[in-house]
């Protein structure tokens, strides 16, 4: 594993153990121009309860974020944490979106040498890891948190519960968002509204666009990526299709409305119309991208977790003060955003060596303390999963002017329902987990791009997602 470039790890060691000095935490992945961090203090209840475990060690596996500033501010927090109890935790990132992730933890599990605890995205990977009998049941903890801490983000309680059990810890909301360049409207008398159809996007993005000026106005890939996924998806929920029903277990893709929302997404890049919009390789982009290219200035619009808008921030781009952000498009099924976000869900594994201790961990690290420091070098990307760490500190309430629209979607009333009684969230699926996993999205629209009828390449990805659910244990 260490040889594989899908992982790296960094080692926090604890007293009685060793400790990691600046000098060790650059070595193993920091940089060395990031800001000190101020070190969080550790409750005194998780200091006694943690009491039987000092001079033992866990492994815990953290999903890359985008920022590297705020990799490093996990890895303060998971430092205390080990110097205050006496333990060693080593902390090993994975890229999420390499595409075999499940499967190679899961042969980890299967093979007795996974690590103790990990976060993954819920709505992408819960489902996947509970099929497969990978998780311990953590409805201890996150009762225990809720009585602390109010209630878990909304989003969570779908994506991390199972038979009315929990398989996963909310750790942080992911906030999810659409970015315009307010600049570039305003220069075409535009004024930015809070509600778009994806109609009224795909116009206002050729209108603000200028090839000669390098202004691009589309930001978006359909090449294989977790942003090309997400877009796709999200624009045929907004006309009312999706991937299964609502019980998450029948594929209904192949349907009017699926084909409908495809038809209009294929003209967007196939169209002459529409040329002047697209940024030149758009159709070979990768996940980080639409990044990039935002933060150089030259996209008028993209869809993202707010890892790109954390990062204009953070990095002082100019592209902070011009950005306009709202939530995604209604389609002709919806009245409104269908967004939900998404959240680290920390889980436990099967076979794990030291259960307890990633347990206490679990609970210091969705902690205000412990997540400040994380959150401030990705502002909007990692915020609270927990109503009451919110509002225990002023950071989360009023660090930037987007914080409310984050902390709305992750406490708002679901499901949210489409006009054809589709509801988001649906039911949590493996079948449906893997076939996003497995660019079943992305591959049928370069199909379209490339000159199939979008009726056909429905068709084709449908058959291929029955394959999928049927490997998935969900035969139709």
């Amino acid at each position: 594993m260490g040889d594989n470039p899908l992982w790296s790890r960094r080692s926090v060691l604890g007293m009685g153990v060793g400790v990691l000095g600046a000098a060790g935490l650059a070595a193993c992945g920091g940089t060395s121009d990031s800001p000190a961090q101020v070190q969080p203090d550790v409750p005194k209840e998780l200091l006694d309860a943690a009491a039987g475990a000092k001079g033992t060690s866990m492994g815990l596996l953290s999903q890359k974020l985008y920022s590297t500033a705020a990799n490093d501010a996990l890895d303060n927090s998971i430092k205390k944490f080990a110097e205050a109890t006496g333990t060693k935790i080593e902390n090993s990132l994975v890229q999420a979106d390499a595409g075999d992730v499940v499967a190679k933890i899961d042969a980890e599990v299967k093979g007795g040498v996974a690590r103790d605890l990990a976060f993954m995205t819920d709505s992408r990977f819960i489902a996947q890891f509970h099929a497969l009998g990978d998780l311990e049941d953590v409805t201890d903890v996150v009762e225990a948190l809720t009585a602390k801490y109010g209630e878990p983000c909304a989003e969570a309680k779908n994506f991390c519960v199972f038979d009315g059990k929990w398989f996963a810890i909310p750790y942080h909301f992911i906030g999810i968002g659409s970015f315009l360049r307010k600049d570039w409207m305003q220069e075409k008398g535009i004024t930015p509204k809070d509600v778009y159809s994806w109609e009224e996007l795909r116009d206002l993005c050729l209108a603000i666009s200028d090839p000669g000026k390098r202004r691009f106005g589309w930001g978006m890939t359909v090449n294989r990526s977790g942003d090309g996924n997400g877009l796709i998806e999200a624009l045929i929920n907004s006309y009312g299709g999706a991937i299964t029903a609502n019980d998450g277990r029948k594929v209904t893709f192949d349907s009017p409305e699926t084909v409908r929302a495809v038809t209009f997404l294929g003209d967007v890049y196939t169209n002459p119309k529409y040329q002047p919009m697209l940024p030149p390789g758009v159709a070979s982009w990768t996940d980080t991208s639409n990044n990039e290219n935002w933060l150089a200035g030259v996209l008028g619009y993209t869809r993202n977790s707010f890892s790109v808008y954390a990062d204009s921030r953070t990095k002082k781009n100019p592209v902070y003060d011009k950005t306009h952000v709202f939530s995604d498009c209604i389609g002709p099924a919806t009245g409104k955003s269908l967004l939900l976000g998404q959240s680290q869900g920390f889980v436990v594994f099967k076979g794990a060596k030291n259960p307890d201790l990633a347990k206490l961990l679990a609970q210091y690290l969705v902690s205000a303390p412990a997540l400040v420091g994380v959150s401030k070098q990705a502002p909007g990307l990692v915020m609270p999963a927990w109503e009451k760490v919110w509002d225990a500190d002023p950071y989360f309430t009023g660090g930037d002017p987007a914080f409310p629209m984050v902390r709305t979607m992750s406490q708002q009333k679901l499901p949210l329902s489409t006009k054809n009684g589709l509801n988001f969230p649906q039911k949590a699926s493996a079948g449906q987990q893997a076939v996003v996993a497995a660019y079943v999205l992305t591959d049928m629209m370069q199909q379209v791009v490339q000159g199939a009828a979008p009726a056909q390449a429905v068709t084709a990805a449908h058959a291929k997602m029955v394959q999928i659910f049927a490997q998935q244990g969900l035969p139709q």
